[in-house]
């Protein structure tokens, strides 16, 4: 039998998607100065209801999150309001959209809040802030024992402020190089704690997290991104496999929404994953539902999902040019191709 991605698809009992194309979370600085999503990114993610998910743009939790001009909050008032004005027009036209919530650990900057850069130990990158380049990255704090207990307890505040928000659930960014995903690679986690050295310890805050968001919400509303495969920020380790197979393995008991991998996955291989793509190895450990992301297109996907190598592909540039981009699969009609110019504004 052969998938048309198309066609509905049901995450769990709650949750039913009007096919299998998701909008992958795309950053684009559009929030006002006090990380409030405005109109225009109102009309932005309203025109793309048509998807059987938006992820948004990743969200920062709290302040000390930030590492980018004018992306978006969770953590006030006012940023609830703004986000519940998007989340009313994607259900007014039909969609679904859940929040990806993100702190970025070592690559904040203290200039977009007052207090020290965390991380899981005191390990800088080289580089400087997209979008400012003055602003180079500073050599992060190691986080206490206190603060990894805050941070947790943050990411659930902001998975309840999501619900408020109207949104229909969250995806965890434990992701591309920023705090989760700093603490599950040694090449970012030094610790000799309960957090380090060992797959269970670096694990753990990711499981934290997950737990204290699904103790919020629930699980039928959380759902994880993960890149096995170190690449963004940081360098590959034989031994971050062992503590992903421990990690994956955890979480096959914790009936998430969806598990969604990192990008590239249609044309990078990991040495660190036994020369498999994000999405190969995934599959392999993983028993729940898997979204794919990286360079597909809808005939790609549509062979990629049919060789079950995973259930739900995530689109992201041809979102950016194509805001009826269903709807145009849909009806066989010829997409603009995305151009970088394109994230100049919102259309």
């Amino acid at each position: 039998m052969t998938t048309e991605l198309l066609q509905p698809f049901k995450l769990n009992n709650s949750i039913a998607l009007q096919n299998r194309i998701l909008m992958a979370p795309l950053t684009r600085c559009m929030a006002d100065d006090n990380l409030v999503p405005t109109q225009a990114m109102v009309d932005y993610y309203a025109r793309r209801a048509d998807a059987g998910l938006i992820i948004s743009e990743a969200t920062i939790i709290r302040p000390d999150a930030q590492g980018y001009p004018n992306t978006p909050g969770l953590f006030t008032s006012e940023q609830i309001q703004g986000w519940r004005k998007v989340t009313d027009a994607v259900h007014a036209n039909g969609g679904k959209i859940f929040a990806q919530l993100w702190h970025v650990g070592r690559v904040a900057h203290p200039h977009f809040f007052d207090g020290e850069v965390l991380a899981p130990s005191a390990i800088g990158v080289q580089g400087s802030v997209p979008r400012m380049r003055e602003l180079t990255y500073q050599t992060p704090k190691a986080a206490t024992l206190e603060d990894i207990k805050g941070l947790v307890a943050d990411y659930a505040k902001a998975a309840e402020n999501a619900v408020e928000a109207g949104f229909d659930g969250v995806e965890i960014h434990g992701a591309n190089g920023y705090l989760i995903d700093q603490f599950l690679h040694f090449a970012a986690n030094e610790r000799t704690d309960q957090y380090g050295q060992t797959p269970e310890n670096m694990a753990r805050f990711a499981l934290e997290v997950v737990d204290g968001v699904i103790a919020a919400i629930g699980a039928d509303k959380t759902a994880l991104r993960l890149s096995p495969g170190a690449y963004f920020n940081m360098s590959e380790d034989e031994r971050d496999q062992g503590v992903f197979d421990y990690l994956l393995a955890q979480l096959n008991t914790r009936k998430l929404a969806y598990l969604h991998g990192g990008i590239f996955d249609d044309s990078m291989r990991f040495a660190s994953l036994g020369n498999k793509t994000t999405s190969e190895y995934l599959r392999e450990h993983f028993s729940g539902t898997l979204v794919g992301v990286g360079g597909y297109d809808y005939e790609s996907a549509t062979t990629a999902i049919n060789d079950n190598k995973f259930d739900l592909i995530a689109i992201g540039r041809p979102f950016i040019a194509n805001p009826d981009y269903v709807s145009k699969i849909a009806n066989n009609e010829q997409l603009v191709a995305y151009d970088e110019s394109m994230l100049a504004e919102l259309i």
